[in-house]
């Protein structure tokens, strides 16, 4: 099991949600998906579990994860070096759907779920992808898939079908980038963590401030 992330750091993560949150709020909702989604898959059946990370480990990094650091260059080459670090069927996350469930992961978790040539694609409804699973976890399987734009998701099936792999979806989920994904998100999960931290943030007289430039381009 891998999850890629960035440290939740103040002007590096979540910078769509700047405005209306400060960089410091949006960084307190980044973390508590992150810690949400961790704790979360520690209820997945997985031989190991490796975080992949922009940063350095805090206190939202429950026991039981291995943390790896992140290899420079753009996302596709950093999705790929971290399939490159495994041996085996190889389940991929990302820290923007905390709204995830063991049993939305069901069928990718599952004895029989991992025939030779099996992949599984997690769609999102902003046309990326929130989980990628490969039996094989090969490099080129990802490496050139243009990241970040509405036909990630599209793209990253039509290079696992080149391959001729066999490609199952697991059910699509909304990425958390903007406020509107948050409230609704949260109210898909009122239980976790990201919940918690919306409703204390998410003021209903809050009013936009006004944002300097993101230190760290886009978030993710």
């Amino acid at each position: 099991m891998l999850v890629i992330a960035k440290e939740p750091v103040p002007g590096r993560v979540k910078t769509r949600l700047t405005p209306p949150f400060t960089p410091v709020e949006a960084a307190e909702i980044a973390e508590a998906a992150l810690a949400d989604t961790l704790h979360t898959l520690l209820r997945v059946p997985a031989t190991r579990r490796v975080l992949v990370l922009d940063g350095r480990p805090g206190p939202w990094l429950p026991p039981g994860w291995t943390v790896v650091e992140q290899c420079d260059g753009g996302l596709d080459q950093r999705i790929a070096a971290a399939f490159a670090g495994c041996t085996g069927p190889t389940l991929l996350v990302g820290m923007d759907t905390p709204q995830l469930t063991p049993e939305l992961l069901a069928p990718a978790t599952g004895p029989d779920s991992w025939p030779p040539g099996r992949a599984w694609l997690g769609p999102a409804e902003d046309g990326g992808f929130w989980a990628l699973g490969l039996a094989e976890p090969r490099p080129d399987l990802v490496l050139g898939v243009p990241m970040s734009t509405p036909h990630t998701g599209r793209d990253q099936r039509l290079r696992l079908l080149a391959r001729g792999l066999s490609v199952r979806e697991l059910p699509p989920l909304r990425d958390v980038d903007t406020a509107d994904d948050a409230a609704e998100v949260a109210g898909l999960h009122p239980d976790g963590r990201f919940a918690a931290a919306w409703g204390r943030l998410a003021r209903p007289t809050r009013q936009p401030v006004e944002a300097g430039p993101a230190a760290g381009g886009r978030g993710r």
